[in-house]
């Protein structure tokens, strides 16, 4: 998920990354620069979920933020969130929510995690039916 920011623009290098976390943790996955002095830098939570991510994970996310007296917070899982989860994000107007369909998007977008390859379809050569 960090390599997906980084591809996004996200952080000046790859030293600008770290991962923090470990998966189950609870708190903060990874943390990004946005300079290269590490003076403002957002935060990332990532779920690989299969149920829908509510309110009680996002307010644990923004209690991490809190306790890092961080201001910017990602929080993306491979699943979708509650309305709830989605109103308090909004609430507090420091994380943004990512949610599964929203990250394939980026991920093809910016070629992240994809693969490409030519596909060959077949298409009939009306030429082949003239009588010239």
């Amino acid at each position: 998920m960090l390599d997906l920011l980084r591809a996004m623009g996200y952080g000046a290098s790859r030293s600008d990354i770290q991962r923090v976390g470990k998966s189950g943790d609870g708190g903060i996955d990874g943390v990004i620069s946005l300079d290269r002095l590490g003076l403002e830098s957002v935060y990332v939570q990532a779920k690989q979920w299969q149920n829908t991510v509510g309110r009680p994970e996002v307010q644990g996310f923004y209690g991490a933020l809190a306790g890092q007296r961080a201001t910017k917070g990602v929080f993306i899982t491979t699943s979708t969130f509650t309305s709830q989860a989605i109103d308090f994000a909004k609430s507090v107007e420091r994380i943004v929510l990512v949610d599964g369909a929203r990250l394939a998007e980026l991920m093809m977008e910016h070629g992240v995690g994809v693969s490409h390859r030519v596909a060959k379809v077949p298409k009939l050569d009306s030429d082949y039916f003239d009588d010239g």
